[in-house]
């Protein structure tokens, strides 16, 4: 729909009585205010109220995403019809009362002149806000409405669906957004900066924005809308840009743009957003798992705030899964139930789950700091026993047997540890150098621990073996020439065997390289040349003619190789320039770049 304006008045999208441009903005705030007092159902909803809908329109008894991409079909969510142009492009995002209510009620029926009334929030397209949840109502729903064989057993990932509302149940970030930091006062007080939130897969990102908007929805200070990099485009972009001028010049409320995994935005996809930062018309969150330094433009990175998040400690990851345990009705064995035990809360012919706080602890250390990897890893390995046959037998007393999950359920289910590591980002320069510096350093535990992490990581064994040809000659060098074999050695091994035959040939090179006699004596000799050549003055001096060839006749008459000494046919030492006129008596080894 096409924000137009007939004969100098605006339409009010709520009551559709035209206003002139000065009064509309008032007629609003009171139009809004009776509409909420009208409808009590609504009055929870922090957005302006639904449209109302032609009699001869059919109402269906559920609200289809599909419904608000067909063109000249009315919009079931609570937005302005004056915002929602060209919807058929904007990804259709459920709201997150839906995690918990399983299924959306139907619409009331319709009559003319009534409002259209929803029982319970419906799905709008990504580009629109969505009716926050509080935390207490989230938490009444996880622990009463949703038991745990319908939520483990349901299609959505537990990570998702245990996702925190607040900045209490937020664990693991405290330099962050802790108490008496910066960021956390900006945003209990709703002055959100434009921020990139930096950090490893797991670590809190995209629920750090949840948490935002949340607390925007619940204050009504500003609108929340979501995109992804990996499937929007930039007319996404651009069409939600225009939303958010129209609701900050109609209704004076601030567009909050989360974007996640920032970094696939190309550098023009990025430009897209300078003018909008720079004047406020949207508050930029973006979320990226790559060094912003490399992946964000200079220009957008200027604008924004970076906050860097750390992966997940041990400690905080036993609160997460605490957490989660206690919201899925869980007991973890040996400790005394907090609260009515399972087996009251749901009906009685469903199995007690247990679960050891070994099991909890390997989860903690398994995942790598990564809370999605670990709470998904604990909802496998409880649905895991769900399923297991022996379910289907009952005890001496007619109740279901218990479900018990031990420490061997969750190694099986995770095989091996979640190692962190890209072999083509930030993570892959890291390690290497690390594994460069503790060779040079002689720390030969070092050298295999970051070794290991590589090979473990999946990294190419290959390019491991480069990295130690290249250290044999920088830091070895002639301390110990045979360093240089061996490194070459090893690589051919490595091409020869492959992985993972050919990780204890790495390793017996790195621990060579390790306990060697140290020189950089060639390195920095050539690091001289390179210097000389690069600052020296004007054109490059010539080689000298007793230095050249003479292979033509032409060449001997111009003097090239006269008075050249053939050092072999001499018996004694021979007195002999080899460097230029300009460079004689220079000596790389001990000669800087300011000597000359």
């Amino acid at each position: 729909m096409a924000d137009e304006t007939i004969s100098n008045s605006v339409q009010c999208p709520v009551c559709f009585k035209d206003f002139t441009p000065g009064t509309i903005n008032g007629h609003l705030d009171t139009c809004l205010l009776s509409s909420a007092a009208d409808s009590p159902s609504t009055a929870v909803e922090t957005g302006p109220p639904v449209k109302k809908v032609r009699v001869s329109e059919p109402v269906n008894d559920s609200v289809s995403s599909s419904s608000s991409a067909m063109p000249g079909t009315q919009s079931s969510s609570s937005v302005f019809s004056l915002f929602q142009a060209n919807k058929g492009k904007l990804d259709v995002q459920p709201d997150i009362s839906s995690v918990f209510s399983g299924k959306r009620s139907p619409v009331s029926a319709f009559s003319k002149g009534t409002k259209r009334v929803l029982t319970e929030p419906v799905s709008v397209p990504t580009g629109i806000e969505t009716p926050s949840v509080s935390n207490s109502e989230a938490e009444k729903n996880i622990n009463n409405h949703l038991p745990a064989r319908t939520l483990l057993s349901s299609n959505k990932p537990l990570a998702d669906a245990l996702r925190p509302n607040t900045l209490e149940d937020y664990f693991g970030q405290n330099k962050v957004v802790g108490q008496q930091t910066l960021i956390r006062s900006l945003l209990e007080s709703q002055e959100i900066p434009s921020l990139i939130l930096w950090g490893p897969p797991g670590c809190g990102k995209t629920t750090l924005a949840h948490i935002i908007a949340s607390m925007s929805k619940k204050k009504g200070s500003a609108r929340f809308v979501t995109l992804s990099a990996t499937s929007a485009s930039t007319n996404d972009v651009r069409e939600v840009i225009k939303q958010a001028q129209n609701e900050l010049r109609l209704c004076k409320r601030k567009t909050i743009l989360f974007i996640d995994e920032i970094h696939r935005f190309n550098k023009s996809q990025q430009d897209t957003f300078l003018p909008h930062v720079e004047c406020g018309t949207v508050t930029l969150i973006g979320a990226t798992t790559e060094n912003p330094s490399f992946q964000v433009n200079a220009a957008l990175l200027s604008r924004c705030r970076v906050l860097v998040l750390e992966k997940l400690s041990v400690e905080a990851m036993g609160s997460i899964l605490n957490r989660a345990v206690a919201a899925l009705g869980i007991q973890v064995q040996g400790q005394h139930p907090t609260n009515s035990s399972y087996r009251e809360q749901t009906d009685s012919s469903e199995p007690a789950i247990y679960i050891e706080q070994k099991a909890l602890d390997t989860i903690a250390y398994l995942c790598d700091g990564d809370a999605r990897t670990g709470l998904n890893s604990l909802q496998l390995a409880v649905q895991a026993q769900m399923k297991s046959p022996r379910l289907n037998q009952s005890t001496q007393h007619g109740f279901p047997q218990e479900i018990v999950v031990t420490e061997e359920h969750i190694k099986e289910g995770l095989q091996r540890s979640h190692i962190l590591y890209d072999k083509a980002g930030e993570e892959h320069y890291n390690c290497i150098s690390a594994l460069h510096k503790s060779m040079r350093g002689s720390h030969e535990n070092a050298s295999l621990y970051w070794l290991g992490r590589m090979l473990e990581g999946g990294e190419d064994p290959l390019y491991v073996a480069r990295r130690l040809v290249r250290f044999a000659s920088e830091d070895v060098g002639l301390a110990d020439p045979s360093a240089l074999t061996q490194a070459v050695s090893a690589f051919q091994a490595c091409h020869f065997i492959g992985m993972p035959e050919c990780e204890v040939i790495l390793a017996q090179c790195a621990v060579y390289l390790a306990r060697a006699p140290k020189s950089i004596e060639i390195y920095k000799a050539y690091g001289n040349v390179k210097a000389c050549l690069r600052n020296h003055k004007g054109p490059l001096p010539p080689v000298p003619l007793h230095l050249r060839n003479a292979p033509t006749r032409l060449m001997k008459q111009l003097g090239y190789a006269k008075g050249y000494k053939y050092n072999p046919e001499c018996s004694g030492p021979v007195e002999q320039e080899y460097l230029p006129e300009e460079l004689r008596g220079a000596d790389f080894f001990t000669w800087t770049p300011s000597d000359r």
